[in-house]
């Protein structure tokens, strides 16, 4: 009998382990792309939360190098409520949309040169519940906030592990950009602490990445204003009179101090047609929604006029830098796209960025203190900022990370790209602390602009290149 206990004891365990493992699918086929895939993609969902409730759904990219070797990279988009396609399909992975203007069926896909898959194995997450492909059970579960979308990944990465131990001693990194800066340093901070309390499987966390990363609000919006200024978007005299009338602060002002409201409302004026995520760029129509009653051409076709908030002529031409989100959108919500990855039957209609219809809670007012205690404990971090960016300008990241106190040890100066173009400007702290700045350049066949903006989308080749070096551990 006490065999048999143990016996029973001992199953229960392991139930009680892949109860919050889903079956995983390799993927060989996407609509959109011709022929098999040249890389090795994975997709699947975990179950996670109280009662596993919430299930989050991922993509996993193998290195195209040696990925039993390279590094292994937990990736999260920002938003919160964005989706990891916005990683996967527009800043650091294997695939993009070619961008040709839409004519009704999926959108074509083709392989970017830029992928940072080629050095490193990437698990692009979908967090929190009810972004991209995730979701939750209850509305109680659906229920998120900061705090617990750290627990979540922490619990997701753990049972990911242990369906896939072949990658537990590869060299971890935690990675995002945009909103993704209040939530990563809280993973790594987690990750580590759980492996201190000796939960398994023990993760070989080495650092993470950050790409203009939002940290604290009130001082990313003061530095809104001397950015713009700096980079000519505002007269003299407005940014001398903000700086009087407002004392240097921009955020949560007084509303009895007029004189101050007024020039915000001045400095907002003159902002009104700036691309704020990348102020080079033209201001075009970011988002597009589904409507919920699609409106289907009797060929299978879906016409323009399915998007609601938009008819057909005032939908922007393939020119804005934007309209591959339009395209995500047919893409993403094809039924043929979406067997193809293993979306549960059941799950909603996806959309770029759900974070309008998610509860929740934020919790984070200024991730600081994370940076404090994480870069104190682990070799690497890495900070890529594009510098043409005006939600997070990258002076509001220098000036934290300045108050880090930390040594330099290779001070100012160009990083180079293979052309002997300056791509940026970097500058390295002890304990291996990078920064480096993404600079907006021109390509000269096509006299465009390809950087510099809010996550590595506006200069994927440039930011590949500063991560290709730093995760190898060369000199930018």
């Amino acid at each position: 009998m006490r065999n048999l206990s143990f016996i029973v004891l001992f199953l229960l365990s392991i139930f009680s382990i892949h109860h919050f493992v889903d079956a995983s699918l390799r993927v060989k086929y996407l609509p959109g792309f011709e022929g098999p895939l040249p890389f090795e993609l994975e997709t699947g969902y975990v179950s996670i939360g109280e009662s596993g409730d919430v299930e989050l759904f991922y993509y996993f990219v193998k290195s195209e190098r040696n990925p039993e070797n390279d590094p292994l990279m937990i990736w999260l988009t920002g938003g919160p409520g964005c989706s990891s396609i916005c990683g996967l399909l527009f800043a650091n992975g294997p695939l993009a949309f070619k961008g040709d203007e839409y004519n009704g069926t999926v959108p074509p896909l083709e392989l970017t040169s830029f992928s940072w898959t080629k050095v490193a194995n990437i698990l692009y997450v979908e967090s929190p519940a009810g972004s991209g492909y995730s979701y939750a059970r209850t509305r109680r579960a659906f229920e998120t906030s900061d705090i617990k979308q750290m627990h979540q990944i922490d619990q997701f990465l753990r049972s990911w592990f242990v369906d896939h131990p072949e990658f537990i001693s590869n060299p971890f990194y935690v990675g995002g950009d945009s909103y993704s800066g209040k939530i990563v340093p809280g993973v790594v901070q987690q990750t580590s602490l759980g492996n201190e309390k000796g939960l398994t499987p023990l993760i070989n966390l080495q650092g993470y990445v950050l790409g203009n990363p939002v940290t604290d609000k009130n001082m990313e919006s003061n530095y809104r204003i001397s950015f713009a200024h700096g980079m000519g978007l505002i007269s003299d005299e407005l940014f001398e009179s903000l700086e009087r009338s407002c004392g240097g602060k921009f955020f949560n002002v007084d509303p009895s101090n007029k004189r101050c409201s007024n020039n915000l409302q001045s400095y907002d004026h003159c902002m009104s047609e700036i691309y704020a995520e990348q102020i080079l760029l033209r201001n075009c129509e970011v988002d597009y929604v589904l409507a919920d009653t699609p409106n289907i051409r009797t060929d299978g076709r879906r016409e323009l006029k399915e998007f609601s908030g938009n008819d057909s002529s005032s939908l922007p031409p393939p020119s804005c830098f934007t309209y591959k989100y339009f395209l995500s959108a047919f893409w993403a919500n094809d039924e043929n796209v979406r067997r193809a990855l293993g979306v549960k039957t059941g799950v909603g209609k996806w959309n770029r960025c759900n974070s309008q219809n998610i509860p929740y809670t934020f919790e984070i007012n200024n991730a600081f203190p994370y940076h404090v205690n994480n870069i104190s404990s682990f070799s690497f971090s890495f900070f890529e900022i594009g510098d043409h960016d005006s939600m997070v300008p990258f002076s509001s990241t220098q000036a934290w990370i300045r108050a880090l106190n930390y040594s330099i040890v290779d001070d100012w100066r160009a990083w180079m790209m293979s052309s002997n173009q300056v791509a940026g400007y970097t500058r390295t702290y002890a304990n291996k602390m990078t920064f480096a700045t993404i600079k907006a350049i021109i390509s000269k066949p096509f006299l465009s602009c390809l950087g510099g903006g809010h996550t590595a989308e506006y200069n994927p080749d440039q930011c590949s290149l500063v991560f290709r070096r730093w995760i190898d551990g060369k000199p930018l």
